[in-house]
């Protein structure tokens, strides 16, 4: 079967941030006298959360238990506000999403809350690059439940056997993606997770824009 459909994954696939996310985290805990906060919590905190409106129950249940009575809201605000200011995509990546529309329905899957990951979208300028934009804040589960990407496909009109999904980690994106029955391409770079051999194939983050179209066509 032909490949019919293509979807990314947003943060440290497509997009990333000018500086290193534990120092953005800090930078939010220090701007509302918080008290220290590993990323390690952070993303644990995070997981218990990726269908909300927005990150402040992750926060809240971070300060649980704290001597701490700062407002998670504004612990969040703050966070927020960091990554996004932070934020800058891939060069390429535009132009490469364009040339793809020509050929294939184009998506993109975020895990995360609302407000976060649209504010991202919003900052990058990408509310209508894609064919189809979800959000996990949005659906009933996150990445890697097959939930998730039974709506993806829905906002694609593909089927699983003719989608491939593209992303850098092997839970969320390369097993939540073969699990459900989409090809699942690995990007990888300085730091990334290890090759998962569930993948169908890899692909260097700084060669996304010049090897995907080419990838594609050696899948399909």
């Amino acid at each position: 079967m032909s490949i019919r459909g293509v979807a990314f994954d947003l943060d440290y696939t497509l997009a990333v941030t000018t500086r290193d996310r534990d120092t953005i985290l800090q930078a939010a805990v220090d701007a509302v006298d918080g008290p220290q906060i590993s990323r390690e919590e952070y993303l644990r905190a995070h997981r218990q959360h990726l269908t909300r409106e927005s990150r402040e129950p992750v926060f809240a249940d971070i300060l649980d238990g704290t001597a701490s009575d700062v407002d998670p809201k504004s612990m969040a605000t703050a966070y927020r506000e960091g990554i996004t200011d932070s934020l800058e995509p891939l060069d390429g990546i535009e132009a490469l999403v364009t040339d793809l529309r020509s050929r294939y329905r184009v998506g993109l899957l975020t895990n995360g809350s609302v407000l976060a990951q649209r504010s991202k979208i919003e900052h990058l300028g990408w509310e209508e690059l894609f064919d189809t934009t979800l959000v996990t804040g949005e659906l009933p589960a996150g990445k890697p439940d097959a939930a998730a990407f039974e709506a993806l496909l829905d906002g694609l009109g593909t089927t699983a056997e003719e989608t491939v999904y593209i992303g850098d980690t092997p839970l969320d994106d390369i097993e939540g993606a073969t699990a459900s029955g989409l090809y699942a391409i690995q990007v990888l770079f300085d730091g990334s997770p290890d090759r998962d051999p569930r993948a169908d194939a890899y692909i260097e983050r700084d060669r996304l824009t010049q090897d995907l179209p080419g990838l594609l066509d050696s899948l399909a």
